[in-house]
């Protein structure tokens, strides 16, 4: 908004030309969503306490999980409606908030926001432990990443071949499968990053490094210069998502501020759902849905440790790890809660320096 706002008056200032770089917008609404974040997170945290809006820790689920979360009984969740307000607003103030792809980008996060609310009011609420049903969920998710696919095979002129990270002038071509593709790029991101909700600051950590990653993703996809050197795909237009993931950044360290450990509140689905689908919708726009398993390593990992194991339970009978998402089984195996989410961390960062250092294999 401010662009159309400001950028014309440069031929009365020339200072209002720095509303045309991306760069700068998105530095601006990263700075913007992680102050809107800090100024409205204490009374939206005042907010949930006073309706009682707190964390329910299953000790029917497992007794010696119980035990180690029991501290976190009663603490705020639903936490997601800070990230929201801050990415939302920030997007619409410093985005052109008339680029498609910002648009679809921005209606994709706040759809799969509603429903994570919607789970976590039915948890709360309700008193039903496992929130909305599974299915509800999934097709919530799937509508969402067939309207996704849709859009792209018809509306814009983005490929549906995809390349392949690490392996130069190789593309896969799906053909309808492209639907079927799309649907679980974005189901998995978001379910991936709610799955690793788990323990203080490990999610939204994740997350941020992720954000990063897919902000300088999308600004060398919309930029024709750039893109051509890399011998990337070239998207016009679609460098305005950078400034879409850089609030998400911004958003992310906000709300980092509060959930850090001793958490004073949490995410919820309202958060992990949304955040987690966005940058999904994201990867596919710029056509880097497959770097998304190295970028989200953590996210894969922490989702496959859980098909693992029901697997290897149903098969043998027996555990594979002592209790999955994974970050459980270190928790079982006594390691501290911050030591647990900072390694985490850092192999997160790893696997986002290793995924960017792909684009000079292309």
């Amino acid at each position: 908004m401010l662009y159309y706002l400001f950028y014309p008056l440069r031929e009365w200032w020339f200072g209002f030309n720095v509303f045309k770089y991306i760069t700068f917008r998105a530095a601006m609404a990263s700075l913007t969503a992680f102050l809107i974040s800090l100024i409205v997170g204490p009374t939206i945290i005042r907010w949930l306490k006073e309706m009682n809006f707190g964390e329910n820790i299953r000790r029917d689920h497992v007794e010696s999980l119980y035990e180690i979360q029991k501290h976190k009984q009663g603490t705020p969740t639903m936490g997601g409606v800070i990230i929201i307000l801050a990415i939302a607003v920030s997007t619409i103030l410093w985005a052109d908030i008339a680029n498609q792809y910002v648009l679809v980008a921005l209606a994709s996060f706040l759809w799969l926001g509603l429903v994570g609310f919607s789970d976590d009011y039915t948890k709360i609420l309700k008193k039903r432990n496992l929130g909305l049903r599974p299915g509800m969920k999934l097709l919530a998710q799937f509508l969402l990443g067939v309207a996704i696919a849709l859009y792209i095979m018809f509306l814009t002129p983005i490929p549906q071949a995809l390349t392949v990270p690490f392996v130069k002038g190789f593309v896969l071509n799906l053909g309808i499968l492209y639907i079927l593709f799309v649907m679980l790029v974005i189901t998995s991101a978001s379910n991936a990053v709610n799955l690793t909700d788990g323990l203080d600051g490990l999610a939204i950590g994740c997350t941020i490094i992720a954000a990063l990653s897919y902000s300088i993703l999308s600004y060398i996809t919309g930029h024709f210069k750039v893109a051509d050197y890399l011998n990337v795909f070239y998207l016009p237009g679609s460098g305005e998502l950078t400034v879409f993931c850089a609030a998400m950044v911004g958003a992310g360290l906000g709300f980092l501020w509060f959930n850090s450990h001793p958490a004073t509140i949490f995410m919820g689905d309202t958060g992990s759902l949304a955040l987690g689908g966005a940058i999904g919708v994201v990867a596919v726009i710029i056509k880097k849905e497959l770097l998304l398993f190295l970028v989200g390593g953590i996210f894969v990992i922490e989702a496959l440790s859980v098909v693992l194991q029901v697997i290897w339970f149903k098969t043998t009978k027996k555990r594979l790890f002592l209790m999955a998402p994974i970050h459980h089984h270190f928790q079982h195996l006594k390691w501290d809660e911050s030591k647990i989410t900072i390694r985490f961390w850092i192999v997160a960062i790893v696997l986002a320096l290793a995924s960017l250092s792909t684009l000079k294999l292309q």
